[in-house]
């Protein structure tokens, strides 16, 4: 349920937060840019009108996702930030300072399930919405580039012998937790090989690193169906989804597809983009769409399965014209899309030999590359590079949200840099006004 708005006149005999506030600051600006009320309209349906104990407001929470990214934060250290910092607060429609945090960090999480994929997409169109206000060509968006990337999720290096262990470590966990008295351990023996695997680069160390990763395979299967046939009925419901996980890893082979390479987050797909410096990468591909002329993310798409980049254009579309009102004329991709010439109305540019190519064209071309940078900033300074977020939901938000966050943050560079060319002129303006009053051979005696 939604707390009632409080509507007073007077929040302070001293005035508000934000009188006290810089308001050149970005934050400042952002904060009365965006239209919160969007927000509140779209988002109302997800709280019941009389049940339940009041919520947090919608534009708190919808700041602290905004902020979590544009500060690449995790979620304990935003409300903790955010008890310290009065811009953080004004953002969030604070009308006076709170020494304290605003929610517990597991309220996030809470909230971006309730407003789901569809909701984080309405934050990213918001963000275009800025970016475009203040554009100078509005109708401008008709030429766009379009690559992808990989996503790649918080796990550690997956292999079979790690996969083994924490299969027999979480046998281990179901036994205490139901009282079953298993038949053999194993605990010593695991401990055994594990010497055994750590010393394999010793003399005759391959051969017995070898036998000790089968054993330890082996030894994973009999707990298994050790657990399966002493575990009660009533509560087979609850651990058979797990046994039967433990099941496909233990049974699949290295050239099998469809591959399970974690335990927690098992819809982890292998993908590798032939690098030298990282030749296989685990999480999801993400699809990008950039503006050519102002480089506004205007489309960010996840997709989970191992699909070929031109198979992904259909639905990266898609969701371009839902954010921004109609498909562009132009897209711009590297050969890594070909197959694809055109979708709709869209026109899909592969860069190919062509002696008649004109010198615009081979312009956009070029322009093209400028998503590369694009893709490294928001792997690196706005939580794409590792995937925290749990689940194929979690995939489809994080990536939405950084594309929004660095959207924001552009307006917000935008105006300190419209900030500094203001002083420069005034400074400017200062220099020529003395040179008026300059007399050359003036003497003067103090």
């Amino acid at each position: 349920m939604l707390k009632a708005t409080k509507h007073t006149t007077q929040i302070d005999i001293f005035g508000g937060l934000g009188d006290s506030l810089d308001q050149k600051h970005s934050l400042y600006l952002l904060a009365n840019s965006i239209n919160w009320s969007f927000f509140d309209d779209s988002f109302k349906d997800h709280y019941s009108p009389k049940m339940g104990a009041p919520a947090k407001p919608i534009r708190l929470m919808v700041s602290l996702l905004i902020l979590k990214y544009i500060r690449n934060l995790s979620d304990e250290s935003l409300v903790e930030q955010w008890a310290e910092n009065c811009y953080y607060q004004y953002l969030s429609g604070g009308q006076t300072f709170q020494p304290k945090i605003p929610c517990v960090p597991t309220e996030l999480v809470a909230f971006r399930k309730r407003i789901g994929e569809a909701g984080v997409e309405l934050i990213l169109k918001e963000s275009i919405r800025i970016n475009k206000a203040d554009d100078d060509q509005p109708d401008n968006n008709s030429v766009v580039s379009l690559d992808t990337t990989v996503q790649e999720k918080n796990i550690t290096y997956p292999t079979d012998d790690k996969l083994y262990k924490k299969i027999i470590k979480r046998c281990w966990k179901i036994a205490d937790e139901e009282a079953i008295d298993l038949r053999q351990s194993y605990s010593r023996v695991i401990k055994r090989l594990g010497y055994a695997q750590r010393f394999k680069k010793k003399k005759n160390g391959a051969r017995e690193a070898r036998k000790a990763n089968k054993k330890i395979q082996i030894i994973a299967g009999r707990l298994l169906r050790d657990i399966a046939r002493k575990l009660p009925l009533e509560s087979l419901g609850k651990y058979l989804p797990d046994l039967k996980l433990y099941q496909t890893v233990l049974s699949q082979k290295r050239g099998d597809s469809n591959k399970i390479y974690s335990l927690h987050e098992p819809n982890v797909k292998c993908y590798s983009k032939g690098k030298d410096h990282k030749k296989f990468e685990f999480g999801s591909k993400a699809s990008i769409i950039i503006d050519q002329s102002t480089g506004i993310i205007l489309g960010a798409l996840n997709f989970t399965a191992t699909l070929h980049d031109s198979k992904t254009i259909p639905e990266a579309l898609e969701q371009y014209q839902r954010l921004n009102g109609a498909l562009p004329k132009e897209v711009f991709v590297d050969r890594g899309y070909r197959g694809k010439s055109e979708y709709r109305t869209a026109k899909i540019r592969v860069p190919k030999p062509d002696k008649n190519i004109t010198k615009a064209k081979i312009k956009k071309h070029r322009k093209r590359a400028a998503i590369e940078p694009i893709i490294g900033h928001l792997k690196q300074d706005y939580r794409l590079c590792r995937n925290y977020l749990k689940g194929i939901l979690g995939d489809n938000m994080n990536l939405i949200l950084a594309a929004a966050a660095m959207n924001f943050k552009r307006r917000m560079n935008l105006w300190r840099t419209e900030a500094l060319i203001r002083w420069l002129l005034l400074y400017k303006y200062f220099i020529e006004v003395c040179k008026n009053f300059y007399v050359p051979n003036l003497k003067t005696t103090f």
